[in-house]
């Protein structure tokens, strides 16, 4: 065995599994963000269309334990990755192309599009959950957590730049406009993850083992993975924290071009902002908690930068709620705050995604990532939900968009209650992740 299958995956290689993440997030970004805001507003459809299929995307997700335990038993994570990345960028054309359609025939593209944003979440289910397996598997132990706080960064960094260019590209709009800027992303996110994942598997430490499927049965290690309290806490986490997560996402473009009069490529970068800002917040939490290589990461560091996180989240939001402070300010500092807590939660899903039975890794990361997919879609939905009764209720698109921010800070806050709980400082399962997670000095 040669010295890099010994000490697994060095940065170069790690950065090339980032660039993958950096590639589904741009597709990702195109479709749940970018055509939300043009359904609302160009094409001034409810809120609740747009939210629905994106509802939908995440509610297909719930496969991720089952998609997680396929390559569990395969033994092989880069067919999934491969795969899911190419039926990811095939949805997303044809959801640009069912934004056409509906300039024509409403029912047909909304039809259409519930295809491809079924496509779409299959893609992310398979790709994602396979990805985040890879890197568990080819990085060494104690490095881990500062891998995946980089992975994480280089797929906000894709938002980021991926908004900003689409902002231009997209300005001025027209259906055909999005359709080719769709096409070209979804084309070079697909040649990207082909460079990004070539040898990569062949490098791990030890293969991954095949489950012989005569001998496994999902249902079985799903209870097993569930049976365990560590691993059942911190799915609950994740689900309230991405749920008070997710309740903005969907709005926060129809608001800036409704209340605030944005453009559609204006609107496109101030998401792109929000997406700066978690990046920043992911980037300093790592740098003060130890992430960055600089020291170790202990249960009750996480715990603070989950509660901070959460709150500093909530208090963003009061400041979108009031109106009163400048837009710009108010979605980087929630994004900071969203990156904060972020970054404590990939570091505990690291270090825990080999803890248990051996043979489920999968199933154990689809797990929560099915938690944060449900978390996503309910977020979702309720958030365009409540946008559009508000607005019925209250006669008011700036007074219907402030209850809903309102409401959303107040979710956060539940999350960093949520958070409290599970991150205790001592005396749970948590207790020994200090060492678990330790990161490298090298």
């Amino acid at each position: 065995m040669n010295v890099a299958a010994q000490t697994g995956l060095g940065w170069a290689g790690i950065i090339r599994l980032g660039l993958v993440q950096t590639s589904l997030g741009a597709i990702v970004l195109v479709v749940t963000s970018t055509m939300n805001r043009v359904m609302v507003v160009e094409l001034a459809l409810p809120a609740m269309i747009p939210g629905g299929l994106v509802a939908l995307h995440y509610a297909v997700q719930l496969l991720r334990p089952r998609l997680g335990h396929g390559s569990d038993v395969g033994g092989r994570r880069t067919p999934w990755i491969v795969g899911g990345m190419a039926v990811l960028a095939a949805g997303g054309v044809l959801a640009a192309v069912a934004v056409d359609v509906m300039t024509a025939n409403l029912a047909a593209g909304i039809a259409l599009a519930a295809v491809a944003f079924v496509l779409v979440g299959i893609g992310v289910g398979a790709c994602g959950t396979a990805l985040l397996l890879l890197l568990a598997r080819s990085v060494a132990p104690a490095r881990r957590p500062a891998a995946a706080t980089l992975v994480w960064m280089m797929m906000l960094l894709g938002f980021a730049v991926t908004a900003a260019a689409i902002g231009r590209l997209l300005d001025p709009f027209s259906p055909a406009r999005l359709i080719g800027v769709t096409g070209l992303v979804a084309g070079l996110a697909f040649l990207v993850t082909l460079a990004g994942v070539w040898r990569i598997e062949d490098r791990a430490p030890s293969p991954i083992p095949a489950v012989p499927a005569s001998r496994e049965n999902f249902r079985g290690a799903l209870a097993q993975v569930w049976a365990e309290p560590t691993s059942r806490r911190f799915t609950f986490f994740v689900f309230a924290a991405m749920f008070a997560y997710s309740a903005q996402e969907l709005i926060l473009e129809p608001f800036a071009g409704r209340v605030l009069g944005f453009t559609p490529g204006a609107s496109a970068r101030l998401a792109g902002l929000l997406h700066g800002g978690v990046f920043s917040g992911m980037l300093l939490a790592a740098i003060f908690a130890g992430v960055s290589g600089r020291g170790r990461v202990g249960a009750d560091q996480m715990r603070r930068w989950a509660i901070g996180g959460c709150v500093a989240s909530g208090l963003a939001m009061l400041g979108l709620a009031v109106q009163m402070f400048p837009p710009h300010a108010m979605v980087f500092g929630l994004g900071v705050a969203n990156g904060c807590f972020v970054t404590a939660a990939i570091s505990t899903m690291m270090a825990l995604a080999s803890v248990g039975a051996p043979g489920r890794d999968g199933v154990q990361m689809g797990l929560w990532g099915a938690a944060q997919a449900i978390a996503f879609a309910a977020g979702g939905l309720s958030g365009s939900a409540a946008s559009d009764l508000f607005r019925h209720w209250l006669g008011s698109p700036a007074l219907s968009y402030s209850a809903v921010f309102l409401a959303e800070a107040v979710l956060f806050f539940v999350a960093g209650w949520q958070a409290i709980r599970v991150f205790q400082p001592a005396g749970t399962a948590l207790r020994a992740l200090p060492d678990a997670v330790a990161v490298s000095q090298t």
